[in-house]
C-alpha cells in the first residue's frame, strides 16, 4: 500500500543530520526523494564510522539515505545548474541546508527561480535563519541550544549545563519543523496552486521549546534557574540512584501518584506533605536514601503494579529489545543494496490506512546518476561526457 505522501517529489540538497532526517521521514511516508550532493565533498554521514559489515556503507548514510535516490553534481559547473532546472520542472519541493546566500550563488535562490516555478515549495533549513545578526554564523546543536536560552536552566545547580545525548536542535527542532512546514505548504498549494519559501531556523524552534518557562518569563518576569522549578530538578520529580548504581525516574506530580509513590517506598508519612516541600533538599536526600537501598530490578518489581509514574532508566540496547519496542514497532528490517537486511529505527508515525513504506537503505552518493539523468531526457552519450568532464565530482 502506498504511503500517504505518494506522488510528492522532493529535491534534497541537505547533508549531515537535520535535513536528511527530515527527508528520510518524508520518504518513509511515500514521497519520492532525490538527494543531490557534491561528488568531491562527501557528506560526513557517509564517511564516518561505524560501517555496516560486508558493505561500504556507513551506518548513518544507510539510515539517513533510506528510501532515497542519490546523484552527485558539481553546482559550480553551469551544466550542473542546468540539470537542476530540468529536475525542478518535475519536482514539487526543494529542501536545502546551505548557509543563506549559497544557493543564490548558483542562481538557484528562491527569488531567482520562483517566477519560473510558481508552484515550487522551497524550504531553507539553517541554524539561525535567513535573517538576523547570526544568519551567516557557523554553529552546531550545542550552540543553538545555548543561544535559545534553554541551557541556562538545564543541568544541576552545582554542575552547570551538560551536553545533551541527542540532537535536540537538529532533529526535534530542525527536522520536525521542516517536515511540518513542508506539509502545511503542500496543503496551501492544494488550495491555491502556489508554492512559497519556508525559512526554518533550528534556533527558532529550540526557543519555542522553552514553552512554559518562556511564557512565565514573558508574562510574569520569572527567570528560570537550574533545579529551580518543578520539571528541572526543583521538586521530587527527578532521577534517583539505586543500590546497583542504576537509576529510576519519578514523575508522579499528581496527588494520587505522589501518594502511591510514598507508600511504595515505605514513607507514607511524606503523603501529608507536598510534592514540592519547603525543605526540598532534605526530603530528596531521604528519598534517595530509601531508593539506594534496593536494586533497579527490585524497584521495577515493586512499581510494576503501582501507578506512581516511576520507570527504570534503561540502556539503549535494553530499549531496543524491550517488549514495548516490539509491540510498538520501533525497529524495522531494511534491505541493503546487496540484498541483505539491516535493523534500523522505524518511522514513529502510525497510520491506520497508509502506513510508512520502507525503501532500501541509503546508497553510495551518485548511485543513480545515470538513471536520473536518463529520466530527465539526457542521452547516454551526454551522460558519459558529463562523467569524463567532472560534472559528477
Amino acid at each position: 500500500m502506498p504511503g500517504p505522501l505518494e506522488g510528492l517529489k522532493i529535491l534534497d540538497f541537505t547533508t549531515l543530520l537535520p535535513g536528511p532526517y527530515a527527508t528520510m521521514t518524508l520518504a518513509d511516508l511515500g514521497a519520492e526523494v532525490l538527494s543531490v550532493v557534491s561528488g568531491s565533498r562527501p557528506d560526513l554521514a557517509a564517511i564516518t564510522p561505524p560501517f555496516i559489515t560486508g558493505t561500504d556503507l556507513s551506518v548513518a548514510s544507510a539510515y539517513l539515505g533510506r528510501g532515497k535516490k542519490s546523484i552527485t553534481l558539481n553546482l559550480k559547473d553551469a551544466r550542473g545548474v542546468q540539470v537542476v532546472h530540468r529536475l525542478l520542472a518535475k519536482y514539487d519541493i526543494l529542501i536545502e541546508q546551505f548557509r543563506p546566500g549559497v544557493m543564490a550563488k548558483f542562481g538557484l535562490g528562491f527569488s531567482q527561480i520562483k517566477e519560473k516555478y510558481p508552484s515550487l515549495i522551497y524550504c531553507s533549513l539553517t541554524g539561525y535563519g535567513q535573517t538576523g545578526p547570526l544568519k551567516d554564523r557557523a554553529g552546531h546543536d550545542i550552540n543553538y541550544l545555548s543561544v535559545a536560552g534553554l541551557m541556562s536552566y538545564a543541568g544541576r545547580r552545582d554542575g552547570g549545563p551538560v551536553p545533551m545525548p541527542m540532537q535536540i536542535a537538529d532533529v526535534a527542532s530542525g527536522s520536525n519543523s521542516a517536515i511540518i512546514a513542508v506539509l502545511a505548504a503542500v496543503i496551501h498549494r492544494l488550495k491555491t496552486g502556489k508554492g512559497q519559501h519556508l525559512d526554518i531556523s533550528m534556533t527558532d524552534g529550540v526557543f519555542a521549546f522553552n514553552a512554559l518557562a518562556a511564557a512565565a518569563c514573558l508574562a510574569a518576569g520569572e527567570i528560570p534557574e537550574r533545579e529551580g522549578f518543578i520539571l528541572n530538578g526543583g521538586s521530587l520529580y527527578d532521577f534517583y540512584e539505586t543500590a546497583d548504581h542504576q537509576y529510576i525516574g519519578f514523575g508522579g506530580m499528581e496527588p494520587q501518584f505522589f501518594a502511591a509513590f510514598c507508600r511504595a517506598i515505605g514513607r507514607p508519612d511524606l503523603i501529608d506533605g507536598t510534592f514540592l516541600p519547603p525543605n526540598l533538599s532534605e526530603v530528596k536526600k531521604e528519598v534517595q536514601a530509601v531508593i539506594s537501598g534496593k536494586t533497579r530490578k527490585e524497584w521495577e518489581i515493586i512499581f510494576d503494579k503501582v501507578e506512581a509514574c516511576v520507570e527504570p532508566v534503561i540502556s539503549l540496547s535494553e530499549a531496543i529489545n524491550s517488549s514495548l519496542a516490539g509491540q510498538r514497532s520501533w525497529i524495522v528490517d531494511v534491505t541493503l543494496p546487496n540484498g541483505a537486511t539491516v535493523r534500523q529505527p522505524a518511522c514513529p508515525l502510525k497510520f491506520s490506512a497508509t502506513p510508512p513504506v520502507y525503501g532500501k537503505t541509503g546508497v553510495k552518493a551518485g548511485s543513480h546518476n545515470r538513471e536520473v539523468l536518463l529520466e530527465a531526457g539526457y542521452t547516454e552519450e551526454e551522460i558519459n561526457e558529463f562523467g569524463k568532464t567532472g560534472l559528477f565530482s
